[in-house]
């Protein structure tokens, strides 16, 4: 898997895990939905991204 097929992975599992646990659990867990996109809005602006730095420590090629 490359570097940006598991970003996007990431991103997707994160959501969707939000979306579930607030449907079942708390309404709250949508503050986590906030954040996975307003680090994608700024990581397009800013070209930075923490989960691309730790994939790459993992050792994800691009």
């Amino acid at each position: 898997m490359k570097l940006n097929e598991a970003l996007r992975l990431l991103a997707g599992i994160m959501v969707l895990l939000s979306a579930g646990l607030a449907a079942f659990a708390d309404q709250r867990w949508l503050w986590l939905t906030v954040f996975v996109g307003a680090n994608l809005v700024q990581s397009a602006f800013t070209g930075w991204c923490p989960a691309i730095w730790a994939f790459r420590r993992l050792g994800i090629k691009e």
